[in-house]
């Protein structure tokens, strides 16, 4: 591929995604840090609440559900767990924490965070046509990173004198961090 036509795709390809790009990147940092904080949502009223609970092995679904609905929860069940004594309900716009030692715990109800809460939805979307898209994005991406390096035709920033050093060590270091992470 001629360096004009190299550049010229790496162009239109940049500023076409652009917005997802950006996209992507915001809610992928987003998406790194939910565990300390929920950016999808923000709280609207903690209410503290104290409940008997059952044997850790009567505790199901259904138990959940209906502790729910004891609890004046009027929303869409998601799903439980039972982690490290702490039970754990979340509907649709409701948290419930309960200590399973001494059934105190609280409601938390929230509300969707506007703008945050449609990007993070792009790395959870499962539809079909958003696959494909998403598909079509990733080659994008391959062709962007490839146009990017070749697109320079002589001298001391090309690809084959400094690039490709660049390269492996853009490689190498996720590599490393996984292994050593992993």
């Amino acid at each position: 591929m001629k360096p004009i036509k190299a550049r010229n795709l790496h162009r239109d390809l940049g500023y076409f995604y652009i917005g997802l790009i950006i996209s992507f990147a915001f809610s992928g940092i987003l998406m790194n840090h939910r565990e300390d904080w929920h950016p999808e949502k923000y709280t609207i009223e903690t209410k503290a609440i104290e409940v008997k609970l059952p044997a850790e092995d009567k505790i199901n679904e259904k138990f959940a559900e209906d502790l729910g609905k004891q609890l004046g929860i009027d929303d869409k069940f998601r799903r439980h767990n039972l982690k490290k004594g702490t039970f754990k309900i979340s509907f649709e716009k409701h948290d419930v924490e309960i200590d399973m030692k001494t059934g105190k715990g609280e409601i938390v109800a929230f509300n969707k965070t506007p703008f945050i809460s449609q990007t993070m939805k792009l790395h959870k979307n499962t539809s079909n046509w958003w696959i494909y898209y998403s598909d079509i994005f990733g080659i994008s991406l391959i062709t962007i990173a490839i146009t990017g390096a070749i697109m320079i035709p002589a001298g001391k920033f090309t690809f084959k004198r400094r690039g490709w050093k660049l390269a492996i060590a853009g490689l190498v270091f996720p590599l490393l961090i996984l292994f050593l992470l992993g």
